[in-house]
């Protein structure tokens, strides 16, 4: 098989750039290890960024994420009895999109067949080959036969522990990371949100976060050691110790439910540079790993996103071999502005094992002047809400 771009992995980045490039008449093939359910069963991220819900509006598919999603002008900062709302709208004339990454990736799979976007699931064994070259190829097994498909651009977005980023010699890449000595212990449950706004709260006990899908359907989080197991957590210990952390007044709007889904996701940062090499692009979690405090994963592979097609339309449709060699620079520019946020973030709302009493009357002092200074709002709403690309 030829084509112009080989995508490796179809979650919601391959498939977002996939999309785009199919608007713009370039061939193109997803790969994807997965089977289509699997892919929609991983329970991820739920706030978009204008970035996103923008792409997902040049696509013209955003007919159900603006029927169901829901728009938030704001978030709230907690701790203890104290909660700090950040109005991103009055700070920044934007908003956010709370809709679930499940359900945005849903909707970019049900167009695939009507646009012309071919994915081959449950292809495993995937391996890129001469991408220092101008004809790169992937091969791949499926249906019990090595497979071969050649192009001219190979794009990465498979994930921390693909192959696409691995392909990239030890010589040419370096990776920047910060592992974090906890996990965020979520639970998904049929039952309506305890507030209307996404709450970040910072207790003695730990972090918790309150957020929803829609509705009807609450997302929480509390963070966790590593060591611990999921089996070892209830739905009503999860439930007590959310109560706790919120604090009291969104402790007496939690409802309780049995959990649909239950997991722990340790956290790191991470990001690798470069992001191009060769005929190889990376994008998404194949070159970057945020923690999820402030809603950054999802909507910095979309960015990615965003600059990957715009070099590769160039490339293409203009004969510019210089959009493709800036696409890294470009990219990782607001990759790293997008890292120290996820990172301050981290460092304010959560406590830290080694952390002692002064580091802990550092995140009081910082919480005290955020929420006396508009200044400061406006930094987090600016962020929050997504720098422009």
């Amino acid at each position: 098989m030829r084509t112009q771009v080989a995508i490796i992995g179809a979650g919601p980045a391959g498939l977002l750039l996939g999309h785009m490039l199919r608007a713009e008449g370039i061939e193109c093939v997803l790969l994807e290890r997965q089977t289509g359910d699997y892919v929609l069963s991983r329970i991820r991220a739920g706030v978009l960024e204008q970035v996103t819900v923008g792409l997902m509006e040049r696509l013209g598919l955003d007919a159900r994420m603006k029927a169901e999603g829901l728009p938030h002008d704001g978030f709230n900062l907690a701790d203890g009895e104290r909660l700090i709302r950040i109005d991103i709208k009055a700070l920044t004339g934007k908003e956010v999109m709370v809709y679930g990454q499940t359900e945005l990736t849903r909707d970019l799979m049900d167009a695939t067949a009507e646009r012309g976007l071919e994915v081959i699931y449950q292809a495993s064994d995937v391996a890129l080959h001469d991408i220092e070259s101008d004809a790169p190829y992937v091969t791949y097994s499926a249906g019990g036969a090595q497979q071969r498909i050649d192009a001219r651009i190979i794009v990465g977005c498979d994930g921390f522990h693909g192959p696409s980023r691995q392909a990239i010699p030890a010589s040419v890449g370096q990776g920047f990371e910060r592992v974090y000595p906890f996990g965020w212990l979520g639970i998904l449950a049929d039952v309506p949100p305890c507030n209307h706004e996404l709450i970040y709260a910072n207790h003695e006990h730990g972090f918790a976060l309150a957020s929803m899908r829609s509705h009807t359907r609450s997302r929480y989080y509390i963070d966790v050691p590593l060591t611990e197991k999921i089996e070892d957590w209830s739905d009503n210990r999860i439930w007590d110790e959310l109560a706790i952390r919120l604090g009291p007044d969104a402790a007496a709007h939690i409802r309780r439910g049995a959990s649909l889904e239950k997991s722990i996701a340790p956290l790191r940062s991470y990001v690798f540079e470069p992001m191009r090499h060769g005929s190889l692009l990376l994008c998404g979690d194949s070159a970057h790993i945020v923690p999820p405090t402030g809603a950054k994963g999802l909507n910095l592979a979309a960015s990615d996103v965003h600059y990957a097609a715009e070099a590769l339309v160039g490339f293409f449709k203009a004969n510019d071999a210089d959009a493709i060699v800036g696409y890294s620079a470009k990219a990782l520019a607001r990759v790293w502005k997008s890292e120290r946020f996820s990172w301050t973030l981290t460092k304010l709302m959560h406590r830290f094992p080694e952390d002692g009493p002064f580091e802990r009357r550092m995140q009081v002092a910082e919480l005290d002047y955020i929420a006396s200074s508009e200044a400061a709002q406006r930094s987090i709403a600016e962020n929050y809400v997504g720098l422009p690309v």
